[in-house]
């Protein structure tokens, strides 16, 4: 088994280390190759969710409704759902460095194919090119931060990963709209799409590789190793975080998938003050993860019932005072803060709870529920606004938050009780 303090393996450097009190070594903190993770995150997430911004624009360039382009989202997401696994498991020999590369190369076409799509099913399909990629992405870049580093620097290489999606809601998602505002949105993928050749080029510079578990084993060493891994005693602490995780983002993309609508036409601002309180949420998200890697990183329990219950307070606010519209933007930001700390805290408590050697099969998991979850809010969205109208999204999703939140607490106290027993 590989050791995860020898893992930090840049190709033709010997990094200097330094012993531990237990006379072991760890390698010094992988600033740049964590940041340019963070890069690739941060183009993932964008191209996943920029339509949500576009979704007016698209709409009426397509000549569909608006639900339907917040669909793209659902088939972008079910598409990652239904891929990830078989294609973490097909590929799951390949470096997983030169497999990031890969995954922004095609990740610049989906985006090329998306900006001359002639029809929406065109669309469709040049997303679920794009939702296959992005799938493997994750099933790549969920561990790779956990193999960069020691247990114990997990929680902080995590929170600079996830920045870049925190990021790609700051500037990605905000500026995409506005370019997509003033040139039309085709053009907003076509700049996307050349930002993603950049971020290959610096990924195959400035990314270190990593050793993998089960990479290059011999036949009898995976066999064990399967069978280890099916009878690991973390499975269920991981599965329980994957069902969190599924609930959180139901609820959430539930609402987010059309909150450029809401905003429209619930609080009843202009055009061109989307993309500025797009910004501020995504500002404010950020906020959430310094928090996450300043005080709940150590602590992601505390920080998800924090989380879970400021974002409900918030979006509660948000669809009671749509009236009262500096209430209302007050109440959107504190839920930009809120649900900034959510996916870092959840990424970390799986990668605390999973055994080293099930990390890459757990990120899979957690990506599948991750996107599971995005999809199945992108369309449950969809169906509330054809059936109940838009203004009751926020209440469904509130509720999923307390079932979500309440799930965290129960199991927390079972931990608690196994640990004094």
């Amino acid at each position: 088994m590989t050791n995860t303090a020898s893992i930090f393996l840049p190709t033709g450097s010997n990094p200097v280390i330094a012993p531990t009190r237990s006379g072991r070594v760890d390698p010094p903190f992988p600033w740049v190759g964590l940041i340019t993770l963070s890069a690739a995150v941060f183009l993932s997430v964008t191209s996943e969710m920029l339509p949500t911004g576009l979704l007016p624009e698209m709409s009426r360039s397509l000549n569909v409704a608006q639900s339907q382009i917040g669909l793209l989202v659902s088939w972008f997401a079910f598409t990652v759902v239904l891929t990830s696994a078989p294609v973490a498991i097909w590929t799951r020999r390949f470096p997983r460095h030169d497999l990031i590369i890969v995954v922004l190369v095609i990740f610049a076409v989906s985006n090329i194919l998306t900006a001359i799509a002639p029809t929406y099913e065109f669309v469709v399909a040049a997303r679920v090119l794009g939702g296959v990629a992005h799938g493997l992405f994750w099933s790549v870049v969920g561990a790779y931060a956990g193999h960069l580093v020691p247990k114990a620097q997990i929680g902080r290489a995590v929170s600079i990963t996830v920045a870049g999606g925190t990021l790609a809601f700051v500037f990605g998602v905000p500026l995409g709209t506005a370019g997509g505002h003033l040139v039309g949105w085709r053009l907003s993928f076509v700049v996307l799409a050349g930002l993603m050749l950049v971020g290959a080029v610096l990924v195959w510079k400035f990314l270190p590789p990593v050793a993998r578990y089960s990479t290059g084993a011999p036949a009898s060493t995976a066999k064990k190793s399967a069978t280890k891994t099916s009878r690991d005693a973390t499975v269920p602490a991981v599965v329980l975080i994957c069902i969190i995780t599924g609930i959180t983002m139901i609820g959430h993309y539930s609402f987010y998938t059309y909150i450029a609508p809401f905003l429209l036409d619930g609080l009843g601002v202009d055009l061109g003050f989307v993309a500025p309180l797009l910004f501020a949420y995504g500002v404010a998200g950020a906020i959430g993860l310094l928090l996450v890697g300043t005080v709940f990183g150590p602590r992601p329990s505390l920080g998800l019932i924090l989380g879970l219950a400021m974002s409900a307070l918030s979006v509660s606010i948000l669809a009671m005072f749509t009236a009262t519209l500096p209430l209302a933007i007050a109440a959107f930001v504190l839920w930009g803060m809120a649900f900034g700390m959510l996916p870092p805290l959840m990424q970390t408590r799986m990668l605390h709870v999973a055994s080293p050697e099930i990390r890459d099969t757990a990120s899979a998991f957690y990506t599948t529920a991750f996107n599971a979850g995005i999809g199945g809010g992108a369309l449950l969205g969809a169906l509330l606004i054809e059936s109940v109208g838009l203004e009751l999204v926020p209440i469904i999703y509130v509720g999923l938050l307390v079932v979500a939140l309440a799930l965290v607490i129960v199991t927390d106290r079972m931990t608690q009780r196994r640990a004094r027993a």
